[in-house]
């Protein structure tokens, strides 16, 4: 049995993880993980995502999520909130993006001619690097880059292209998870994004970043460009989830497990994914046996 083993290292006994539960797509079905080295406090429903996450009580200093990896039933799709045009500071695109992308898809003829037009600008606008300051921050929308390079890693490009297809008229999603390189020994020490798009039927995934990254050339549609393989936990930016005390938990995404820290917010830690044949026998404290806060 295929497993995604995820390790949560150099806890505090009793800190708070929030981690995402899983998801289906064409390619995977991921399960809700079983959970060792902590106490499942509670399940909670992002309502507009159907998305859900499991906030943790940590019991020791590792923390261990295995998710069942099986494949998707045959005609499983995305969750059609992948591609739902919720508006925020992370998907919408300001006036100048949206014209320019607008101009860009009509002047390629529109249709899938004009989302390849689309990828093609958001690949010109960038060189793969992890700045410290995005090029959105302190921006209420997307901004338009209208020449020369600005750094970017695979959030900053994906970000920039989901919201400039989306102000095209385009059904675009930010899907997110790991990517195994090939001869990584199936380990990975952090996330991966990439965008799907939904047009007349077809499905393609894009991936700019390991285009430039790996200098394979024009961005074409797959899933793994550079040699390796995937799996995704999660979807969208702009997540609210809902405590059964009341709190409002607002996060940009929710790719891996986050850490509450003393300050209250949530923030990455030291972690490891990797590949496994698990044997998954049930622990004392599954997802399915806590209550979910709303409805599912």
């Amino acid at each position: 049995m295929t497993a995604l083993v995820i390790d949560v290292l150099s806890l505090a006994p009793g800190a708070r993880l929030l981690a995402p539960s899983g998801m289906m797509t064409p390619h995977n079905s991921i399960d809700s993980p079983l959970v060792e080295g902590a106490r499942i406090l509670e399940t909670l429903w992002e309502p507009e995502l159907s998305s859900l996450a499991l906030l943790l009580e940590a019991e020791s200093e590792t923390v261990r999520l295995i998710h069942q990896v099986s494949s998707a039933p045959q005609g499983a799709g995305y969750p059609e909130e992948v591609f739902s045009d919720r508006r925020n500071r992370y998907t919408e695109a300001s006036q100048e993006l949206a014209i320019a992308s607008l101009g860009i898809s009509e002047a390629a003829g529109g249709g899938m001619e004009g989302i390849r037009a689309l990828v093609a600008e958001a690949e010109n606008r960038f060189s793969y690097d992890h700045p410290e300051v995005r090029f959105n921050d302190g921006s209420d929308k997307v901004p338009h880059l209208s020449c020369g390079l600005t750094p970017g890693s695979c959030i900053d490009i994906n970000t920039y292209l989901v919201a400039s297809l989306r102000a095209a008229s385009f059904e675009a999603g930010y899907v997110y998870g790991y990517f195994f390189r090939e001869g990584s020994g199936g380990r990975t020490s952090g996330m991966h994004c990439w965008v799907v798009t939904q047009h007349e039927g077809e499905i393609l995934a894009w991936d700019v970043a390991h285009h430039l990254k790996a200098g394979l050339g024009p961005t074409q549609p797959g899933l793994n460009p550079a040699p390796g393989y995937r799996v995704a936990l999660g979807h969208s930016q702009g997540h609210r989830y809902a405590t059964s005390d009341g709190d409002i938990i607002d996060l940009k995404l929710l790719a891996q497990p986050l850490l509450l820290s003393a300050t209250g917010s949530w923030d990455k830690c030291p972690m490891t994914a990797r590949w496994a044949e698990e044997r998954m026998e049930p622990p004392e404290t599954t997802a399915s046996q806590v209550v979910t806060t709303g409805a599912v």
